[in-house]
């Protein structure tokens, strides 16, 4: 090897080396726990009488699966905001791996109060029961990323129908949450990853 290669390669070397290696959990901070959230009681009068048992059905459904945990603001950082439940999240959900990407794709967890603007109060009975058993949208183009179907694919159809029942029943919150984050765009807004770790303050 000449020596001028030699000099040039030693420059490149310490070049790389002067570098940072882009470290992913500078930009991360760690959970101490999500929070497990109670189903909120149903509505007085917002169901028929004979339905009762259908809808506490339900209800103990929504908390056995933790919807609670993921749907209501607040859940992943450990203070749910009780005077919202299921009326979604703004700390959202990277369903890309941030540790490959410094921008992951990230989706907030959508509000399943009846509320008609912002919620599922226009959502049919099918549709909700596809989003809960088969992660399909309201508009059926797409699965919901991070929206757990494939562990809710084998409910009965008597459990969704419980679920969507209950669904109907519960105090309808007006709250949007923020829009689905393509992978390689920065969020407005905090998020997650395997509840693990929170995205600092963007």
């Amino acid at each position: 090897m000449k020596v001028s290669q030699m000099v040039l390669l030693a420059m490149l070397t310490a070049g790389c080396a002067s570098e940072q290696a882009y470290d992913p959990l500078q930009d991360y901070e760690e959970l101490d726990s999500s929070t497990l959230v109670d189903a909120p009681t149903a509505r007085p009068g917002s169901f028929a009488p004979g339905d009762r048992d259908l809808v506490n059905r339900g209800e103990y459904l929504v908390e056995l699966l933790g919807c609670g945990s993921c749907h209501t603001n607040g859940a992943f950082e450990g203070n749910p905001d009780m005077s919202r439940p299921l009326s979604g999240s703004r700390t959202g959900i990277a369903y890309t791996s941030p540790l490959g990407v410094r921008f992951p794709g990230i989706v907030y967890p959508g509000n399943i109060t009846p509320d008609v603007e912002t919620g599922i109060g226009s959502w049919s009975d099918e549709q909700i029961a596809n989003a809960i058993r088969a992660g399909i949208g309201r508009h059926g183009k797409r699965r919901i990323a991070t929206m757990p179907w494939q562990s809710y694919s084998r409910l009965s159809d008597d459990d969704v129908a419980a679920i969507v029942s209950y669904l109907r029943t519960v105090e309808p919150v007006r709250h949007r949450v923020p829009t689905e984050v393509a992978p390689g765009r920065r969020a407005k807004e905090g998020f997650v990853y395997f509840g693990v770790y929170r995205s600092r303050e963007q």
